[in-house]
């Protein structure tokens, strides 16, 4: 299943996000692709949102993941623009992640697209920002696969 959104603002990113995931549910994984400035962790904002977690959501650049229990369900946040090797996802205890009962957002996904594979039919969705400065500065297509 493929979907097609449009965002004009940030709100709208945030907004679509937070509709994701109210419809998640545990095992789901969310892979966040594109660009750096995109919009990945304002979609993740609204994500969280709609989670019911009220913590400030930063981007796990430096640490690679954090964890918000707070929530409907659990998010485990990863970012793995610094990974090297794919196999460093298992010393962040990769597998108790995301096969554990929560959801897992993970930016960059497309740098452990090994690792991706892996993920159960039915609990990948792939989520795909991009920018298109010819609509507007803020302008973003969101694309979801699965």
């Amino acid at each position: 299943m493929k979907k097609v959104a449009e965002a004009f603002t940030p709100d709208d990113t945030f907004r679509l996000g937070f509709q994701m995931a109210e419809k998640a549910a545990p095992g789901d994984v969310i892979a966040l692709l594109g660009d750096l400035g995109v919009g990945k962790t304002v979609f993740t904002k609204g994500f969280a949102a709609g989670l019911g977690i009220q913590e400030d959501i930063s981007s796990p650049t430096f640490t690679i993941l954090q964890l918000y229990e707070e929530g409907r369900l659990p998010l485990y946040h990863f970012d793995v623009y610094r990974i090297g090797d794919p196999e460093e996802m298992m010393e962040v205890g990769w597998d108790d992640y995301v096969y554990g009962n929560g959801v897992c957002l993970i930016e960059w996904a497309n740098l452990i697209e090994d690792l991706m594979e892996e993920i159960p039919d039915g609990k990948l969705k792939r989520v795909t920002i991009e920018k298109n400065p010819e609509k507007g500065f803020d302008y973003r297509k969101i694309t979801v696969e699965g």
